[in-house]
């Protein structure tokens, strides 16, 4: 539900073209850095406090273990939860600010690797090259669009769409 709610900036409860190629941008490879930690900041601020809480890193480190099919005793969890917070909430309020995040990303480079796909930078060009141009038909831009959402999914296996897709001749 958090990428839902992050690439439907607009609030509309759904997610447009539109929306989801501005929300794919900033995995694409040519993003700042500083766009990709306040894109985390985001994803991990489920309640939208403007704090990373313990609760949500919780939350966040039990469903990407779930997503890789791994199993960790809880002991673990929390021994993974303290020495995440030893580290990040540098004045030991409990919860992770804006900024005491930048810190903790930069001195761990490695929590943004996955926010970049280096073969969208050929997606991204190249069909969406395609999809505006206009004399470019709309079966073809059909057939494109679904290439670019088969590939995301198969890259993001739990991003589910729900939605009706009328059947492509090839």
């Amino acid at each position: 539900m958090q990428i839902f709610d992050l690439f439907d900036a607009k609030k509309k409860g759904f997610i447009d073209f539109g929306d989801f190629v501005r929300g794919l941008n900033v995995f694409h490879p040519n993003v700042s850095q500083e766009d990709k930690m306040d894109f985390a900041f985001k994803l991990y601020d489920m309640d939208g406090s403007g704090f990373i809480e313990r609760n949500e890193v919780k939350q966040m480190v039990i469903a990407l273990l779930c997503e890789s099919e791994m199993k960790l005793a809880d002991e673990t969890i929390e021994a993974i939860l303290d020495k995440t917070f030893l580290d990040a909430d540098i004045n030991q309020d409990g919860k992770i600010d804006k900024s005491e995040w930048r810190n903790f990303v930069s001195c761990n480079p490695s929590l943004l690797k996955i926010m970049t796909l280096q073969y969208l930078r050929y997606v991204f060009t190249n069909v969406i090259t395609q999809l505006t141009k206009k004399s470019q038909s709309s079966g073809r831009s059909s057939i494109l669009l679904y290439n670019l959402c088969r590939d995301i999914t198969t890259t993001f296996p739990s991003f589910v769409f729900n939605s009706e897709v009328d059947e492509i001749a090839t």
